[in-house]
């Protein structure tokens, strides 16, 4: 019998098949996996053959073999059924609260540091954050120093997490875009730990040789001086 398969995507450039692949094999769930190169222009070639089996034509997808699953959160999910609950909290209010930070991520985390996107992090010069980027950081830093305060660490819930998975992804565009977190210790520590996560380091060590998928909009008034005399 043929294993299941993840449709995954381009590995500097899918944040959300990182996640649902992060989840996947936390919880021991065999799969192959097949990279969707979502890069322009061939991402919508072969973003359409994906829709031929899963109606929003996107990844990640998990073909169990009897059904479809789309979308990184049911993934995620059902990782975490198939491990009878184990990337997710016992207690409920503590679980709820899991759930709510994975679903902050998924609706958009409240647009924090939109223009730092996940293939950023991969640049090898990077810009420095603004102001108003670092305000933004904060926010989600403050989110972040409460759960590790009342879990203890080193995750946002004790134990590794469907909510560190989720948040994986910003953890690793903030960390390599040198987000102050000075005055939030205990996230400095998480994301060092969840990027040391053996998984996430083997999704990085691919992820760091492929080509830059570089976005106009990256740069800020004043960044390209600023990178210039980097490299200088």
């Amino acid at each position: 019998m043929a294993k299941p398969i993840l449709y995954s995507g381009t590995k500097n450039a899918s944040s959300w098949a990182m996640r649902a692949w992060l989840a996947l094999r936390a919880a021991g769930y065999e799969f192959d996996e097949v990279v969707v190169d979502i890069r322009r222009p061939q991402r919508f070639g072969n973003l359409a053959r994906i829709g031929a089996f899963s109606p929003p034509a996107s990844v990640p997808v998990l073909d169990t073999g009897s059904t479809v699953i789309f979308d990184s959160i049911a993934i995620m999910e059902f990782a975490n059924d198939f491990c009878q609950g184990g990337l997710l909290p016992v207690d409920a209010e503590a679980r709820a609260r899991a759930r709510s930070l994975v679903a902050w991520q998924h609706a958009g985390l409240s647009g924090i540091c939109g223009r730092i996107s996940f293939e950023s992090s991969f640049y090898p010069q990077k810009r420095r954050l603004t102001d108003a980027e670092q305000r933004e950081c904060d926010r989600l830093f403050a989110c972040y120093e409460d759960c590790l305060d009342q879990s203890g660490g080193p995750f946002l819930f004790g134990p590794v997490s469907l909510a560190d998975f989720m948040h994986a992804p910003s953890a690793i565009r903030l960390s390599r875009h040198k987000a102050d977190t000075r005055q939030w210790p205990r996230t400095a520590e998480w994301m060092r730990a969840s990027i040391a996560h053996p998984l996430v380091a083997e999704w990085l060590s691919e992820a760091d040789q492929q080509p830059h998928i570089w976005f106009d909009d990256y740069l800020v008034p004043g960044a390209e001086a600023e990178l210039a005399a980097a490299q200088a």
